[in-house]
């Protein structure tokens, strides 16, 4: 029995037909996180079709994938950036011309369609279909992953922190500020967005990049308030917008009540 171990791609072309064999088409329902890496096994006395090279670790960045750099801005003031070796691509690893893979090129991972021999047999292919599914907490757009969470109104209003367990089982600590566990300056509105890079899908054919994670906040009001609530917040809170009606023209105006409503059950009903 030999694995062969499949990494996602994104736009993975399919060459011509070629006439003779059958062709065995296996389909696979994926969802996310199943999508990052994927191992199948398949039976078959041939020889390997991926070729695995001699890798060590990289000088460049000793085997860290990033590179630091320092920049002088003035007296007494550095600006340290990291970014992505570029000699082995932020994969930690270099493998030497000689025994690197003319196939993958010391990807590891071949992305196009390959054949399969079996003795006394014509020629074939195996075709994997990977669907994918829905996830619960995630949406994939492209390379981007987008996250739903809902926040109290404190937290909108006085800063949040809680843990985001991602794809991969990682746990992500999120912070309405870097370093500080509230940020009483910084306020998250109703239907806001935030991004974290390099926390999406990885690229095709850069598998050591990935996209963005973008985090859509709603915010949790309450349902009613008394009047010592309301009176506690008037006193904190910017006051309400002076009226540009008198009294006398407010006491001529009709007066209404809005009530709530299901807006999309309110649309349906107009159409039937």
């Amino acid at each position: 029995m030999r694995r062969l171990e499949f990494a996602f791609w994104f736009k993975v072309s399919t060459p011509p037909r070629r006439s003779g064999g059958r062709r065995s088409r296996i389909g696979r329902s994926k969802t996310h996180k199943r999508w990052l890496r994927r191992e199948l096994g398949i039976t078959n006395d041939v020889t390997s079709l991926l070729q695995s090279g001699a890798s060590s670790r990289c000088a460049g960045c000793q085997g860290s994938g990033f590179k630091v750099q320092i920049r002088q801005l003035g007296h007494g003031m550095i600006q340290q950036m990291q970014h992505p070796c570029n000699e082995c691509k932020g994969s930690g690893e270099t493998i030497s011309d000689k025994d690197r893979c003319p196939q993958c090129k010391g990807v590891k991972v071949v992305p196009e369609k390959k054949v399969l021999e079996v003795p006394d047999t014509a020629t074939g292919d195996i075709i994997f279909v990977l669907q994918q599914k829905e996830h619960p907490k995630f949406k994939r757009k492209g390379d981007d992953l987008f996250y739903e969470h809902t926040l109290t109104l404190t937290e909108s209003l006085c800063g949040f922190q809680f843990v985001l367990t991602h794809l991969d089982n990682r746990q992500l600590l999120i912070k309405s500020n870097p370093g500080e566990v509230v940020n009483p300056g910084e306020v998250v509105k109703p239907d806001s967005f935030k991004a974290i890079n390099d926390e999406g899908m990885p690229m095709y054919q850069r598998p050591f990049m990935k996209g963005k994670l973008y985090i859509h906040f709603s915010v949790e009001f309450p349902d009613s308030l008394s009047l010592e609530q309301c009176k506690a917040l008037e006193a904190v809170l910017p006051p309400k917008p002076v009226s540009q009606y008198t009294d006398m023209e407010l006491d001529e105006c009709e007066e209404t009540m809005p009530y709530d409503v299901n807006i999309e059950e309110e649309m349906q009903r107009r159409q039937q």
